[in-house]
């Protein structure tokens, strides 16, 4: 039982990132990849070193040094230099990735929606715990 349930989790995953790995690129001719780099860099004012974002990301600081430099192209992201330290910079998104991610975010939370909408409340409440007590994390995760 506990392997049809890792197996349907599984499942599950793969089809909301696929779905939104699809609409990403079909609606807003982007990717999930420079999507979560926006994601992240939107929580920070100040920006975040390549390493930071490549750790807060899980991926290779040469996959976030790629994505950072198509968006600074696209005028959504800017690097900064670190006072003190003339080989890092900081990331940060522009007023116009900031933006555009707005628009990107209310998208993917309205796309998210449409995936769980066959649940109610107390059916995502009880899936959210069960799958916090997978992870050991509480509720706010």
């Amino acid at each position: 039982m506990r392997l049809r349930a890792w197996l349907k989790i599984l499942k599950a995953s793969n089809l909301i990132e696929k779905t939104i790995r699809e609409k990403l690129r079909e609606e807003h001719a982007t990717t999930l990849p420079r999507f979560d780099v926006m994601s992240a860099l939107s929580r920070t004012k100040s920006g975040l070193k390549m390493s930071e974002l490549s750790g807060v990301l899980k991926v290779s600081n040469g996959n976030v040094t790629g994505i950072v430099d198509r968006l600074v192209n696209d005028g959504h992201v800017v690097r900064v230099a670190v006072e003190g330290d003339r080989r890092a910079n900081l990331a940060r998104l522009t007023a116009k990735g900031r933006r555009q991610f707005d628009i990107y975010a209310r998208q993917h939370e309205i796309w998210v929606n449409e995936m769980f909408s066959g649940l109610n409340g107390k059916d995502i409440d009880q899936l959210i715990g069960l799958l916090g007590t997978l992870t050991n994390e509480g509720d706010d995760a």
